[in-house]
């Protein structure tokens, strides 16, 4: 079955970086766009970054834009998100995620925290 783990978050002061990875089995990973997503506490999931099937395209949210990078590793089977220069209210629990002919999948999410 489709699993998606991720890996990587922790607690950073503000300015800081971190990187985390989405280690994923289960499916034809070469074959999908893969997404991270962010829920901050106390406000709804969003998407904040996205990457193509074969990593030459990737999209972000404003929120992030400049500051994080996607990528993947199609032979290992791994996307990261690069996350520099980070803010407080990038504090929250990111999830990567990906939409298969079978149906949306997640992990159980990664918990950022960003001190000020």
């Amino acid at each position: 079955q489709v699993q998606l783990v991720e890996s990587g978050g922790g607690l950073v002061q503000s300015g800081g970086s971190l990187r985390l990875s989405c280690a994923a089995s289960g499916f034809t990973f070469s074959r999908y766009a893969m997404n991270w997503h962010r829920q901050a506490p106390g406000r709804e999931r969003e998407v904040i970054a996205g990457v193509t099937a074969s990593g030459a395209g990737t999209n972000y949210a404003d929120s992030v834009r400049g500051r994080f990078t996607i990528s993947r590793d199609n032979v290992k089977k791994v996307i990261y998100l690069q996350m520099n220069s980070l803010r407080p209210d990038d504090t929250g629990t990111y999830y990567c995620n990906v939409v298969t002919t079978t149906g949306a999948y997640w992990g159980q999410g990664t918990r950022v925290t960003v001190s000020s």
